[in-house]
Order: structure tokens, then C-alpha cells, then sequence
């Protein structure tokens, strides 16, 4: 059985100065799976922001940026990248 990441939302329109959370669903068969989120600009290679243990009970604040910040449901298989302060430059 393979490993899968699936995205819960497909456009999302937040002003400048909000909160946001992105949300994906996963499966996976390993117990010390992590899970990882990158960004990737037009025209640039992706840029890895936070890594996520499944084992991991606590929320994981990215040192690329501080305001993003990942939390699991283990129960529901869903991580969650929660964005503070949200500026244009978050769109991708």
C-alpha cells in the first residue's frame, strides 16, 4: 500500500493581515512517517518550511518563517499549515 497526501481545499481568498489554514489528508502505512511542507515560487525551486513527525503530539513552528505553524489530527489522518498574518506574497 503506498503513501498518499491529498489537499482538502482547491482556491481560497484571504486579505492581507489574516489567518489562514491549509489543510491535506494522508495515509501512510509507517508509524515515524513525516510529513513536510515546502513553498515553490514561479520560476524558483521549492523551499522547505516545516517537517512534521506523525508521532508528534505538538505543533511545529517553521524557523524558515514563524508565522506558519503545523498541527496534526492523527485521529482524522489531516495536517494543517496555519499561516498568521497572511501577506501577498503567500499566494501561490
Amino acid at each position: 500500500m503506498g503513501n498518499t497526501i491529498t489537499s482538502n481545499q482547491n482556491q481560497s481568498y484571504i486579505e492581507d493581515g489574516s489567518n489562514f489554514n491549509l489543510s491535506c489528508s494522508y495515509s501512510t502505512t509507517y508509524s515515524s512517517a513525516t510529513l513536510q511542507w515546502y513553498r515553490q515560487y514561479p520560476r524558483s525551486a521549492p523551499q522547505f518550511l516545516v517537517l512534521m513527525l506523525k508521532s508528534t503530539e505538538e505543533p511545529q513552528r517553521s524557523e524558515v518563517d514563524p508565522r506558519l505553524m503545523v498541527k496534526l489530527n492523527k485521529e482524522k489522518t489531516q495536517v494543517f499549515l496555519e499561516i498568521s498574518s497572511v501577506q501577498v506574497s503567500d499566494s501561490a
